[in-house]
């Protein structure tokens, strides 16, 4: 067994969006979304890159990267630390791309942009917890009050 437990890996397929931090050539930071964020297998995560110019540069110079990935409802989640590599060509690219394809259910327009994955090596993963659970709340209490929140927002922008 790696180090993505059954539950991180559960968790990271139901979710799809992770979070990426690089470091830029200046030092400063870059975080961006990732909506292919997934398991690759049980000691790496993957993401289609389909956007990602900067974070691409960034991997190219400095491999480091951590992906948090969170459930917005919970307010919890994981932080994967790692070595990223990125694939654009050979065997490993085209099992990935299939598994984007077929698997995942990346839809044939987007596919059709990926020049590369970039492949992570998670070396460490600590979780991520809301405060709030430090006011004695039950997840359920704090899944209530987040979907209320959100279904009241989705309301406004509809006009309802």
């Amino acid at each position: 067994m790696g180090i993505l437990t059954e539950e991180m890996q559960r968790f990271v397929r139901e979710q799809k969006l992770g979070f990426v931090a690089t470091i830029c050539a200046d030092g400063t930071p870059n975080l961006s979304p990732k909506g292919t964020t997934t398991v690759w297998d049980d000691d790496h995560l993957i993401f289609a890159d389909i956007c990602s110019p900067g974070t691409i540069a960034n991997l190219v110079q400095n491999p480091a990267v951590e992906v948090n990935v969170v459930d917005p409802i919970t307010r919890r989640g994981y932080r994967f630390k790692g070595q990223a590599t990125i694939v654009d060509e050979g065997r490993l690219f085209e099992r990935a791309m299939s598994f984007f394809r077929n698997d995942y259910g990346l839809s044939e327009a987007l596919a059709r942009r990926v020049d590369r994955v970039v492949l992570i090596r998670v070396a460490r993963v600590a979780p991520v917890i809301s405060p709030i659970y430090d006011t004695g709340v039950t997840e359920d209490e704090v899944v209530r009050r987040y979907v209320e929140y959100y279904e009241t927002i989705r309301k406004q922008r509809a006009g309802v």
